[in-house]
């Protein structure tokens, strides 16, 4: 059986990204076979196909941080999954594809009823926000927080798990992404025409609980002006200490993870070296998933379940077929996305010619 995949064959530009058509993977011993419903398309897609994400395989692979799928087929020894079961992953890499073989305790089991697009919003940008959130920092209701890239995909999970705690929000966005933003109660800042550390200190007089930084670099230190006394920096992504620089020549993402590390572990330490008890720590998604499995399980189960009693709505900016993955960076990389892109993976392509009512 013939299956279909997107492989980025050197690191570049949305270009670097190939359609192959092969035949299907079957699954070893401890594996499932998943047949791939909808993967979602972030930020860290797009660093692993430029090759500056710490996480980047080497050329050539398949891209693709999280998926739905069905299970499909079940490798010797596997057990407590049944064929046909939705399943979600967080497999880092891997997830564009119509099929993927993972072990088993990578699945987490969806329940039946759920709009795969929305769940597979929830396996990095909802986690992440929710992990964020009450694991870094342990918000409580009435705090204050500012989210940065409010619009974006974890941006708009802070936004409506913020909104379910009983937060006061504020959050940096464009123009164009300012109505989404002030549609869940967030004061929304425009970051191109306004400072937002002015801005904080004139709506709040004292300043955020917390920040939520997925820039890094010097920008953490500019977050940090925006807290009041005791507050705390999360910083996360790193994006402008990881893009925009040269590739270690086989090693992709190991100089920018280094450098990203350096500068960030500089701002930590200073930060409490400072009176002011304001302190700047890191969140990685991944680190915390292989360091604490279950919780990231845990956390996962508990998005869903939410999900499902529809007390969250992920916020889907558009749904593309698989083929089309290379336009779906291309429209990342613009910016200006509100909420998540996501590629649907064994849809009838005619039917998703068109952009979905959701689409930009």
């Amino acid at each position: 059986m013939k299956y279909t995949r997107i492989v980025v064959v050197h690191y570049g530009g949305p270009d670097a990204l190939r359609v192959v058509e092969e035949e299907c993977p079957e699954p070893r011993a401890g594996e499932v076979r998943v047949k791939v419903l909808a993967a979602g398309v972030a930020l860290p897609d797009v660093m692993a196909r430029e090759g500056t994400h710490p996480e980047t395989p080497l050329a050539p692979f398949t891209p693709g941080w999280d998926l739905i799928g069905e299970v499909d087929q079940l490798g010797g020894g596997v057990s407590g999954v049944e064929r046909g079961q939705l399943v979600a992953a967080m497999p880092i890499h891997g997830a564009y594809a119509e099929f993927v073989c993972l072990h088993r305790r990578e699945l987490v089991p969806v329940p039946p009823g759920i709009d795969a697009a929305e769940a597979v919003a929830l396996v990095l940008n909802y986690v992440t926000a929710y992990q964020m959130m009450y694991r870094s920092v342990h918000v409580k209701q009435g705090q204050r927080v500012l989210i940065h890239g409010a619009a974006g995909g974890v941006g708009t999970a802070l936004l409506q798990l913020g909104h379910l705690a009983g937060l006061q929000m504020y959050g940096t966005c464009s123009s164009s992404g300012s109505s989404a933003v002030a549609g869940t109660g967030c004061v929304p800042i425009d970051y191109k025409s306004q400072d937002f550390v002015t801005e904080i200190h004139r709506l709040t007089g004292d300043g955020v609980d917390a920040v939520f930084d997925p820039i890094g670099g010097t920008h953490l230190w500019h977050s940090r002006r925006a807290l009041r006394a005791g507050g705390t920096v999360v910083g996360y992504g790193l994006v402008s200490s990881l893009r925009g620089k040269e590739l270690a020549s086989k090693r992709p993402g190991h100089r920018q993870r280094f450098r990203g590390t350096a500068i960030f572990g500089l701002y930590m330490a200073a930060s409490r070296l400072l009176p002011e008890r304001k302190r700047i720590v890191p969140y990685s998604i991944q680190t915390l998933k292989r360091l604490k499995p279950d919780l990231f399980r845990q956390d996962l189960i508990a998005l869903l379940k939410l999900l499902q009693q529809q007390k969250i709505k992920p916020l889907i900016a558009r749904r593309m077929p698989l083929v089309e993955a290379g336009r779906a960076h291309e429209l990342l990389g613009q910016g200006g996305v509100i909420g998540k892109i996501v590629l649907l993976c064994n849809e009838p392509w005619p039917e998703l010619a068109q952009p979905s009512p959701e689409a930009l």
